[in-house]
C-alpha cells in the first residue's frame, strides 16, 4: 500500500473525521481542513494519538472554504506536503421553506457544498497533475440524485456536484487523476441529528417518528449508513484499482433509488 496525504474538509467532526479515522488507520497521512481551527487541531491529536501502531499521522489546518484566497494559498501553507487524495465533504444544512428561506443562508449553502470543492479542487490539480496521480472525492447525498421538501439549497448544491465531477473528469482524461462523488443515504451524525430535530418540529412529529416515516421510508434496508461503508468506499476509490472509475455517482441507499 503506498501513503497517501489526504485532505479532509469539514474533517473535526460527523462524516469527515470518521473517513479521516479510517485513512490514519490504513496507513495515511491526513490533514484535517475545518473552518475552526481549534477543532481540527483537536480532531489532527485524537487520530494521532488513537492511530496505534498502523503508521498514519495527521495534521490540521484552519480554513474556509469559501474564502478563495485562502483556498488558493493552500499549496504554499502546506509546503512540502503535496495532496494526493481530495476529500470535499464540509457542509451544513438548513432546513426551510422556500417561501421562507433566508436569501443570505441559501448562498452559503450553494458556497460551502459547491464552490468550495470547485476552489479546492481548482488549488491542487496543479500538483495532482504535476505527480500524475489524484484522487478527487466529493461527499454529495442522496439529495444529489433525489429531492425533499425544505430543503432546497441543500440539494442543488448537491446535485451541484455531479456536473462538477463529470466535468473535471472530462478534463482530467489525461492523466490519472480521477473525481467521484459518494451519494450516501441518511448517517447518523450531528448534522443529521439537527435535521431530525428541524423536521420534527416543521411537521409537528416527533424524531422517531421523522427516522421511520421520513428518513428511513424510502429505504428497503430501513438502515443508516455507517462510517465504515463511505470510509471503505473513499479507499477503493484512492487505490490503484479504480484508476478508471471517474465522474461517476457512487450511491450508497439502501435500495432507495431503485424504486
Amino acid at each position: 500500500m503506498t501513503k497517501r496525504t489526504v485532505f479532509i474538509t469539514g474533517g473535526a467532526s460527523g462524516i469527515g473525521f470518521g473517513m479521516a479515522n479510517a485513512m490514519v488507520q490504513q496507513g495515511h497521512h491526513v490533514i484535517i481542513a475545518d473552518i475552526n481551527e481549534q477543532a481540527a487541531q483537536e480532531a489532527a491529536a485524537k487520530l494521532a494519538h488513537d492511530s496505534g501502531h498502523q503508521g498514519g499521522s495527521a495534521s490540521a489546518v484552519a480554513v474556509d472554504v469559501c474564502n478563495a484566497q485562502q483556498v488558493s494559498s493552500l499549496p504554499e501553507v502546506l509546503g512540502k506536503l503535496s495532496v494526493d487524495v481530495l476529500i470535499n465533504n464540509a457542509g451544513i444544512q438548513h432546513v426551510s421553506r422556500l417561501e421562507d428561506f433566508p436569501a443570505d443562508k441559501w448562498q452559503q449553502l450553494i458556497n460551502i457544498m459547491l464552490v468550495g470543492p470547485a476552489l479546492l479542487t481548482q488549488a491542487f490539480l496543479p500538483s495532482m497533475r504535476a505527480q500524475n496521480f489524484g484522487r478527487i472525492i466529493n461527499v454529495g447525498s442522496i439529495h444529489s440524485v433525489v429531492a425533499s421538501p425544505y430543503k432546497s439549497a441543500y440539494v442543488a448544491a448537491k446535485h451541484g456536484l455531479l456536473g462538477f465531477a463529470k466535468t473535471v473528469a472530462l478534463e482530467t482524461g489525461d492523466c490519472d487523476v480521477t473525481i467521484n462523488t459518494l451519494c450516501p443515504a441518511y448517517v447518523k451524525t450531528p448534522l443529521v441529528e439537527q435535521q431530525i430535530a428541524a423536521q420534527a418540529k416543521e411537521n409537528n412529529l416527533t424524531e422517531d417518528e421523522v427516522i421511520n416515516k421520513i428518513m428511513l421510508e424510502p429505504m428497503p434496508k430501513k438502515q443508516f449508513i455507517s462510517l465504515e461503508e463511505l470510509a471503505d468506499t473513499a479507499l477503493f476509490l484512492m487505490s490503484n484499482s479504480a484508476r478508471n472509475i471517474t465522474g461517476q455517482t457512487m450511491i450508497l441507499d439502501g435500495g432507495w433509488t431503485a424504486r
